[in-house]
């Protein structure tokens, strides 16, 4: 358990999802984490996911309060909150963004501190399954790197990469749970088209997904091999299989990480 004060500068979805996740998983004690956010039912829901933290309205008081400050906003917010905390952050303080697209360098420039961590979770970590993508600000310490790897860590799965393939984990594991979301429902769809219970199909669609991601995650094996596993000549995998080729299904999903990514980039941008 780290003994360091943990602020969040915004309550919304994902601030929750991290919060919860530190705490489920004994890394840090509620108490010790704080949030802000100018909406009311932000601040009340935050409450209600993470009994015990401190909700406040003003992000300096989160920023005065903690070591570790989370930048959990939108990136068009960025500017505005950058503006507000700039006079509290001190060498003291270490600074983590998730706001997608938004580079170290612009972040360095309005705080006035490189000891900055950029990561890309998703929110997946509120059930300890998260997939994470983070860099280093240019007077971020080892022991910054080690206490980031090791919440993120805490709640699924984290890597380090350049500032520059940042963007690409927002359009692959940002935004993927969204996709895999889709995925899922659509392979329920078709169960109940085909006769089966609506809760039952959920279950099995849900249950297929999580089964054949574990495969690919503890064997190391390609999913083009786990493929050839499951078919067989002329049967019922086969003719699936050819269903979703011609639908363009690989192509789709690759071209929607691709512009998950594109908007990422475009967010980033300082006009925005």
């Amino acid at each position: 358990m780290t003994n360091k004060r943990l602020g969040f500068i915004g309550a919304g979805r994902m601030a929750r999802a991290l919060a919860g996740g530190f705490c489920q998983a004994g890394l840090v004690e509620a108490g010790s984490v704080w949030a802000s956010d100018l909406a009311p039912a932000a601040r009340s829901e935050f409450a209600q996911a993470t009994p015990g933290a401190k909700l406040v309205e003003h992000n300096k008081d989160v920023v005065r309060q903690c070591d570790v400050v989370f930048l959990a906003v939108k990136p068009q917010t960025v500017d505005i909150v950058t503006t507000d905390i700039r006079s509290e952050i001190s060498a003291e303080k270490l600074v983590v963004s998730i706001a997608a697209g938004v580079q170290l360098a612009r972040l360095a420039q309005q705080l006035g501190t490189h000891r900055l961590i950029r990561v890309m979770p998703n929110t997946p970590c509120l059930v300890g399954q998260s997939a994470s993508g983070y860099c280093l600000g240019k007077e971020a310490t080892d022991e910054d790197r080690r206490l980031v790897a090791q919440l993120l860590e805490s709640v699924g799965l984290a890597i380090q990469f350049d500032e520059d393939l940042l963007d690409a984990v927002t359009g692959l594991s940002g935004s993927g749970p969204a996709f895999v979301y889709l995925m899922i429902e659509a392979l329920c769809d078709g169960g109940i088209r085909m006769g089966l219970p609506p809760d039952e199909a959920l279950q099995l669609a849900a249950q297929t997904v999580r089964g054949a991601a574990e495969m690919v995650l503890s064997t190391g094996q390609h999913p083009a091999e786990l493929i050839e596993q499951v078919k067989s000549p002329g049967g019922t995998t086969v003719a699936g299989l050819q269903t979703l080729e011609e639908g363009r299904t690989r192509i789709v999903l690759m071209a929607a990480v691709e512009a998950a990514t594109e908007r990422s980039r475009e967010l980033g941008k300082t006009e925005n």
